[in-house]
């Protein structure tokens, strides 16, 4: 089976490419290589992805290319049995200065992969979208897929738009689409400038972390294992097809608390320090998974504590090459 991962060098898109591979899928990643952060990061990825791709007799194919390049997109979807489009350009603070690109990128690119889709013989597009959407509203909380969708930021509105297309496509025209609203995936290979990177990487250099705004904001983190298994999920069922579904833990934490948990399992003497909230970011996420269950069988495997130990002891095993990175970002 041949399965196409638009954005398959970044964090999400590139733990999802690598287990594709590990259990014998064929794999084209597309991946524009924005250096949003160091890309030595997105580099490491492929060169993983080289390294488990042998190990199991796969094939493995990087592309370097823009899901807003139509023809590009129509050429590598054609050729696929699953699109799993995970590309996008992420981060509420960018998108604020940067609206119009976050529309071109996340709404027309994935126009660009439900187009080309509609036009082939594919079996499924499985898109990533965000617990963004929700807006933060606390009497909703935890979200559930029925809750009104009331987005902050040029971000959270552009992922929105994006799987409302998606789910549009497949009532009019047939494509089987699962919108997949991921709350704030953590993990190895994550980006750098999210709080739980932030958090590790200050306290092992023994300097305090730094909470933005009082640290009350709560946040549902997903470690990145339970959320690709969500997607491989989809490779076998297609009783999501057509829906938008929560994808998180379950479990939350406010800010503040999980600065203590990092600090307290890196360097407990060390305080914390506070600085000025982006007024742009959600109060608070809270997932209901109750669909996810219902539709896929999707349960977390992991609470927040569990994945904040399991991703510091990733970090110091690949401290060498990861944390340069993190502190160059």
């Amino acid at each position: 089976m041949q399965i196409l991962v638009t954005g398959g060098a970044g964090f999400i898109g590139g733990n999802l490419a690598e287990r594709l591979l590990a259990t014998g899928h064929d794999v084209v990643v597309l991946d524009e290589m924005h250096p949003y952060y160091d890309l030595g990061i997105k580099e490491h990825t492929i060169e993983t992805h080289r390294s488990v791709a042998a190990d199991a007799g796969c094939e493995y194919e990087f592309v370097e290319g823009d899901v807003r390049d139509a023809d590009l997109v129509a050429q590598l979807v054609s050729d696929a049995d699953y699109v799993f489009h995970q590309a996008g350009r992420a981060g509420v603070r960018d998108s604020v200065a940067e609206p119009r690109v976050y529309d071109e990128v996340n709404v027309d690119g994935t126009l660009n992969v439900l187009d080309a889709a509609r036009e082939s013989d594919v079996a499924r597009v499985v898109l990533a979208s965000s617990s963004s959407v929700y807006g933060g509203r606390e009497e909703y909380l935890p979200f559930a897929e029925t809750d009104p969708t009331l987005p902050v930021s040029p971000y959270a509105a552009s992922k929105l738009a994006a799987e409302r297309y998606a789910c549009a496509y497949h009532e009019v025209y047939g494509l089987p689409t699962v919108a997949l609203r991921y709350f704030t995936v953590y993990g190895p290979r994550m980006r750098p400038n999210m709080a739980i990177s932030n958090f590790v990487s200050r306290c092992m250099n023994g300097e305090p972390p730094v909470v933005y705004g009082d640290g009350t904001q709560t946040r549902d983190f997903t470690y990145v294992d339970d959320v690709v298994d969500a997607n491989l999920r989809l490779l076998e069922t297609d009783a999501a097809d057509g829906e938008a579904i929560n994808i998180g833990s379950t479990d939350n934490i406010d800010i503040r608390e999980l600065a203590r948990v990092v600090r307290d399992q890196i360097a407990p003497d060390l305080e914390i320090v506070y600085g000025d909230r982006n007024e742009a970011d959600a109060e608070h996420t809270h997932a209901d998974v109750s669909r996810a269950r219902e539709l896929i069988g999707y349960e977390s495997e992991y609470t927040i504590r569990e994945g904040v130990g399991r991703f510091i002891e990733w970090y110091r095993t690949n401290r060498d090459w990861y944390e340069p990175l993190v502190l160059a970002s």
